[in-house]
């Protein structure tokens, strides 16, 4: 189980929150879970989990917080589906790689007054995907993750800047992310040297979420397996 900490933001004019999960014993690195529109929902916090257990530090900034902080919402309940969607209209993604350059920041400093860690990695989910493209691209995070990342075929004129690893998971029948756009991706980034793109064939949007309908177990445990054996890899 983790705990809520606190972190200032980029300008260090105020402060969000950010829940963390601690290894046992020091951290091989830091890994920034970055949310998808249903906030820091159980889903979300056991993914923080599950990378302490495996030896990392996970830290996961509310994102929303500048909108209405502490969210918590299911995907697989119409209305609370609905309302996240009304957040990510709401939302400035540019706010979000501040934010995430913030946690970035804070983790290397020693977040909540826990010892500093050097190495930090980041892994997103809908909305946290875009991210996961936007920080590899904006900032020094040493990896980047993202699973179905929506709208990345329309930042692709960033990709010259990313200058660390990043590894995108595309289900191919992705109800948000069309064939078009999947093929952008793949002309854009396909020859990118510090990218790696997966395909899934036939699996949908949010088939890695931990919990609920969208869940595909094979295609989660199979995308999983490649993310940790990438930051095993880039994060050493």
């Amino acid at each position: 189980m983790g705990a809520m900490y606190s972190v200032a933001t980029f300008e260090g004019d105020a402060h969000f929150q950010a829940y963390v999960a601690q290894p046992d014993g020091s951290p091989k690195a830091a890994i920034i879970v970055i949310q998808e529109i249903f906030g820091i929902n159980p889903g979300i916090r056991q993914k923080c989990d599950g990378w302490a257990a495996k030896g990392y530090l996970a830290v996961a900034p509310d994102l929303f917080w500048r909108i209405k902080p502490g969210i918590e919402l299911d995907a697989d309940v119409e209305a609370e589906l609905q309302e996240a969607f009304g957040y990510f209209g709401q939302y400035d993604p540019t706010d979000g790689v501040k934010d995430i350059e913030a946690t970035i920041r804070t983790i290397r400093a020693g977040i909540g007054g826990l010892p500093g860690v050097a190495k930090v990695g980041a892994v997103g989910y809908c909305l946290g995907g875009k991210l996961a493209y936007m920080v590899a691209a904006r900032t020094d995070i040493d990896a980047s993750v993202g699973y179905y990342g929506v709208m990345i075929d329309q930042m692709l004129g960033e990709s010259h800047a990313i200058a660390n690893p990043l590894l995108l998971h595309i289900p191919t029948a992705d109800h948000l992310v069309g064939p078009e756009a999947q093929a952008a991706v793949h002309a854009g980034l396909g020859d990118h040297p510090r990218v790696t793109l997966h395909d899934y064939e036939g699996l949908d949007h949010g088939f890695a979420a931990e919990h609920g309908a969208r869940r595909n177990e094979a295609g989660a445990q199979l995308a999983d397996g490649r993310t940790e054996a990438f930051f095993a890899e880039h994060l050493a």
